[in-house]
């Protein structure tokens, strides 16, 4: 980082309030962003963040305070506003046209012309000096289907810079890479700022924070909770300033009696990977963690337990009962849940309120004749509300205005709901803060304490380290170990997910 006292902010934010129908999400938040930095803005899900970000980006406006760039005041009415101004969102799901080249994606809307036809040449030439700028070694004409999702995260990038964007604000760029693509990620991002380029950095990894910020600026309800600077940055400190508390023990996890089998796979072959059979069990009141890197089949033997996914051959026991898994219908009617890693696409209906997704599982219990019970539906989702301290005005709020957090907990109080003998979690805390994942951990301990049987994924080693009984190790679509929790350590457990068998 480079600057001078005299030099004045990239980007300023002073005293923005911002409110929705029963929400203040921003009383009066301020930040400043320097050139050539890496400035993280962490707090837990509905700090404000996100209100924050779409505010600079041009995306909403807010109700009153300022917004300087480069010390003069600007007021962005319109996503183009802020991209006038050099300020580009690289939103967390990736906005780009699979189905047109990586040039035609960086320059879409804006093609440069010649004679009044796009001018494909020039196209290719400058994207690929910005392709060579963030160190992409791809052919501008690859079309964007082809690429991983961090190659597709490196595109975005690009777009921005086309634009000749002085600050990139990143929401969470590495939820869905690999190790292997955030290593590159931060890479570009260290390059980017002795370039110049300011970055502003949102991510509920802590590590990441600690690792590549110049500075944090921690919010918590809306507020301004502290500011750090490099060498302050530590976990406990974030933690400290994001929940206004120590956290001195973030899993619960308390060791039950396992009871009988609650779930058996025998010789379970999914469609994925038909040339491996998958045989695990798990009994009521276990936690039973499973580990692996992205692709060894964790989440596509989820959606097989579930129904999604019909298995090629094998069975499947639930209570001792063998069950026929050909759709999510027969899963739930034999007492199994699956709460999903994509929340927004296949957790929850956006558009709808707490209180109808809550029932949505259910609805065929409590209606007669296709009508359906709104006392019941009510009762419900008061006590699921209330059960798993979802955040909101009552439970008539629209479910796509709540946190990450709170969304995951209205997933889990619709399958909850139905009592279910067997709960799958798909990644159940990934996008959420470190207060909303204790939750989370406490709720799995306190269903496994009711003789639930919970089989989670996760691709947080700590997590899967902290919460599990038993943890199954799962490389290139079949099972290499299993390992108790008091042989449960990193190196174990990556062992087994590199491929060596136990």
């Amino acid at each position: 980082m480079s600057t001078t006292s005299q030099t004045p902010p990239r980007l300023e934010v002073r005293d923005i309030v911002k409110s929705f129908p029963g929400v203040k999400a921003l009383k009066g938040v301020s930040l400043k962003v320097l050139p050539g930095e890496v400035l993280s803005v962490v707090g837990e899900n509905g700090a404000g963040k996100s209100t924050l970000m779409k505010i600079l980006a041009g995306v909403q406006a807010q109700d009153s305070g300022a917004v300087l760039v480069n010390g003069q005041s600007r007021n962005f009415r319109s996503v183009s506003d802020a991209m006038e101004s050099g300020i580009a969102l690289i939103h967390q799901e990736l906005n780009l046209a699979d189905n047109l080249e990586i040039g035609a994606n960086i320059f879409l809307g804006r093609e440069p012309r010649r004679f009044g036809i796009i001018h494909e040449a020039e196209i290719r030439r400058r994207a690929a000096d910005l392709l060579q700028r963030i160190g992409l070694n791809l052919a501008p004409d690859t079309l964007v289907r082809d690429l991983t999702v961090g190659q597709q995260q490196m595109v975005e990038i690009a777009k921005a810079l086309s634009i000749n964007a002085q600050v990139l604000i990143m929401d969470e760029p590495t939820s869905s890479l690999s190790a292997g693509e955030s290593v590159r990620l931060f890479e570009v991002i260290r390059d980017l700022r002795n370039q110049g380029v300011s970055i502003v950095y949102i991510s509920h990894r802590l590590a990441e924070v600690q690792d590549l910020s110049d500075r944090v600026t921690v919010l918590r309800d809306g507020e301004n909770a502290g500011n750090l600077v490099r060498g302050e940055v530590t976990h406990s400190s974030l933690v400290r300033l994001m929940v206004g508390r120590d956290i001195s023990r973030v899993f619960s996890r308390k060791s039950y009696p396992a009871g009988e089998i609650a779930i058996e796979a025998r010789d379970l072959v999914t469609s994925t990977w038909p040339r491996h059979k998958l045989s695990f069990s798990v009994r009521s009141g276990e936690i039973v963690g499973i580990a692996g890197l992205v692709g060894a089949g964790r989440t596509e033997m989820l959606r097989t337990l579930f129904g999604v996914d019909e298995p090629v051959s094998g069975s499947i026991t639930v209570a001792g009962k063998v069950v026929p898994l050909r759709s999510p219908q027969d899963a739930i009617a034999a007492g199994i849940a699956l709460v999903p890693e994509d929340r927004k696409q296949q957790g929850v209906v956006l558009d709808m309120t707490i209180r109808e997704n809550i029932g949505l599982a259910s609805v065929h219990r409590h209606s007669q004749a296709g009508l359906l019970n709104f006392t019941v539906e009510k009762s419900q989702s008061a006590e699921m509300c209330r059960q798993l301290r979802v955040k909101s005005p009552d439970d008539t709020y629209r479910v796509g205005n709540l946190s990450g957090g709170n969304q995951q907990k209205v997933v889990l109080g619709k399958w909850l709901s139905l009592k279910p003998k067997v709960l799958l979690l798909d990644e159940p805390t990934r996008g959420i803060d470190v207060g909303a994942k204790q939750e989370i951990y406490q709720l799995m301990d306190q269903l496994a304490s009711q003789g639930i049987a919970v089989l989670f994924v996760s691709s947080e080693m700590e997590e899967i380290i902290g919460m599990s009984d038993r943890v199954l190790v799962m490389h290139e679509g079949r099972i290499t170990g299993e390992l108790p929790a008091s042989q449960l350590s990193e190196e174990a457990i990556m062992n087994l997910a590199t491929g060596h068998q136990s």
